[in-house]
């Protein structure tokens, strides 16, 4: 009688597990949906939970961070709002914000990075919505991430690349695939700024000697393997006359004249990555990011050369200097480097959280 005992609740015990996977499978299946993925497996449309069938083994892997599957952006050209798939829309970032020809973990290092930013832009989840977006959480210009459709990248790729359009596209999809859901969490939130930018001048720069405020994860970083692309270095020419225009309609009470100009335009102080920070101009002084704003440099990091005729100003670097560079992603990856140990080299105790 003994034996009989513990096989019946031996049973009843087996029927009760049974059951309760049931109960969590169908109800997921009245709720949210599910789609089939892989052998035995079962995954909700929503990404918040996964079974899987494993050797008789059931694994549930649940996520505390947002679902967010669409969103809302300004397209600028059509002047509307268009409600795009997460996925969708991070692709048609990648694609316009970095060269395809790029090493694969690059390519995914910005994918991170752009549905990070994404994310931390969407209204409904608290973020904060772009201000030319006219209700959209985002717009598809630089002023947060350019966003172009399939058909628009094909086009301009098929013009340089022999019609390899369609094969770059499928290699930005799948590095997108590839991280899909991942987004880079700071103390277990959603970091709000993973900003990045095109090239750096052999360093990135800390959070708050560019924009004024000091982010724990957005500190100054080695990034070497830059020095001989294409926006590494760049140079600009000025007339006195035209320079001294251009500053003196721009700032009325610098007051610039051709009087002993040299000492008038003097760089002050510079910056831990490099670039300068603060600049004499006439009777005032400014930044070095306004001086760069106001005279279309490609980067803060410059040096001044004073001639008989005018004022070059030589830059090192392309962008605001902050976050990852996507040049310097580049040469990680074509080091062997993975796309987790980029995004964690540039953007300083995060983590990649699915």
């Amino acid at each position: 009688m003994r034996r009989v005992f513990i096989t019946v609740h031996l049973k009843n015990l087996i029927l009760l597990v049974v059951a309760f996977i049931a109960f969590i499978v169908i109800t997921s299946i009245l709720i949210v949906g599910v789609e089939k993925s892989g052998k035995n497996s079962i995954i909700n449309k929503n990404n918040s939970f996964e079974i899987k069938a494993d050797e008789g083994r059931v694994i549930i892997k649940y996520s505390a961070l947002p679902k967010i599957s669409k969103i809302k952006v300004f397209i600028t050209k059509e002047n509307r709002i268009k409600e795009l798939n997460l996925e969708e829309y991070v692709t048609g970032v990648v694609a316009a914000e970095m060269p395809a020809n790029f090493e694969p973990d690059a390519l995914k290092a910005q994918a991170v990075a752009a549905r990070t930013y994404a994310l931390s832009h969407v209204i409904e989840d608290g973020g904060s919505p772009c201000k030319n977006g006219e209700g959209a959480s985002l717009c598809d210009t630089t002023h947060c991430q350019v966003y172009v459709t399939k058909e628009e990248r094909i086009k301009e790729w098929n013009k340089d690349s022999k019609n390899k359009g369609d094969e770059l596209w499928v290699k930005v999809k799948k590095a997108v695939y590839d991280t899909s859901g991942e987004v880079l969490t700071y103390n277990d939130e959603l970091v709000m700024e993973p900003y990045y930018f095109s090239t750096s001048s052999g360093k990135t720069e800390n959070a708050e000697e560019v924009f004024s405020t000091s982010i724990p994860y957005l500190r100054s970083v080695e990034s070497p393997g830059e020095e001989t692309v294409k926006n590494a270095k760049s140079s600009n020419n000025f007339k006195y006359q035209n320079i001294i225009k251009i500053i003196n309609s721009n700032y009325n009470n610098a007051k610039v004249t051709m009087a002993n100009i040299k000492n008038q335009i003097k760089i002050i102080d510079w910056t831990q990555g490099g670039s300068v920070k603060n600049i004499k101009v006439g009777n005032i002084t400014m930044t070095g990011i306004k001086f760069r704003t106001m005279l279309g440099l490609k980067s803060s990091n410059f040096e001044l050369k004073f001639n008989t005729s005018g004022i070059e100003i030589d830059c090192s670097g392309y962008g605001h200097g902050v976050g990852m560079s996507q040049w310097g992603a580049n040469a990680m990856a074509k080091d062997g480097k993975k796309y987790t140990e980029i995004l964690t080299h540039y953007y300083q105790g995060v983590a990649i959280s699915k």
